[in-house]
C-alpha cells in the first residue's frame, strides 16, 4: 500500500504538506468525476479558506454546458468564491485542481491572490505553470502563489485519459470515467 507522502510529488516546500491537502483534493477529484460523467472534461476544483480549512466553493468545467469556453473548474470556484466573501481577493485561500491550469486560468490566481495552488497531473500542452507560459515566473506577474504539483497525480491522470479514451468509445464514457 501506498503512504500518503508518496502521493505527494511537490514543486517545492514538501513540509508544509498536510492531510487536508489528500482530504480537499479527494473533493476536487469527485468535482472532476461529476464533470466526466456531463460529457465535460474531468477537471475539478475546491476552493479553501486557508486558516479555518472551511471549502468556500467547489466547482468543476461547464464550458460544454455554459457554451463558454472561459468555464473552467478553476474561473468558477474563483468566482463563486469572491461571491460568497464579498471581496475579489482571496489571499488566504488555497485552491487544489485536478489538473494544471492552463494560462487563463493561472492568470486569473494570479489576480485573484491565491495563497497557494495545489494541482494534481501536469498538463504538457496546456498548462501554464509547469508547463508552457510559466505564469508565475513572467516578470509581468503580480502575485505568485505557493505551488504544489503532483498531488495525487497518478488518479487525476487516470480519470482524464479514461474519459478521453471514452470519448472515442461514447457508450463507455459514464462507466469508465466513473471508475477512474
Amino acid at each position: 500500500m501506498q503512504s500518503l507522502l508518496d502521493l505527494f510529488i511537490p514543486l517545492k516546500q514538501a513540509n508544509d504538506m498536510s492531510l487536508f491537502d489528500t482530504k480537499h483534493m479527494k473533493r476536487a477529484l469527485d468535482a472532476a468525476i461529476e464533470a466526466g460523467q456531463r460529457g465535460e472534461v474531468p477537471v475539478g476544483a475546491v476552493l479553501v479558506h486557508g486558516p479555518s480549512d472551511e471549502i468556500i466553493a467547489i466547482a468543476s468545467n461547464r464550458v460544454m454546458e455554459l457554451k463558454d469556453p472561459s468555464a473552467h473548474a478553476e474561473l468558477l470556484a474563483i468566482t463563486k468564491a469572491c461571491a460568497k466573501l464579498n471581496n475579489e481577493r482571496l489571499v488566504d485561500c488555497d485552491l487544489y485542481v485536478t489538473l494544471e491550469p492552463c494560462p487563463m486560468c493561472a492568470q486569473l490566481i494570479s489576480f485573484a491572490r491565491i495563497r497557494r495552488l495545489y494541482f494534481a497531473a501536469s498538463d504538457e500542452k496546456g498548462g501554464g505553470v509547469e508547463n508552457g507560459p510559466h505564469i508565475f515566473n513572467a516578470k509581468t506577474c503580480h502575485h505568485k502563489p505557493q505551488v504544489y504539483g503532483g498531488i495525487m497525480a497518478e488518479q487525476s491522470s487516470k480519470i482524464l485519459k479514461n474519459f478521453f479514451k471514452s470519448r472515442r468509445n461514447p457508450k463507455k464514457i459514464k462507466e469508465d470515467v466513473k471508475h477512474g
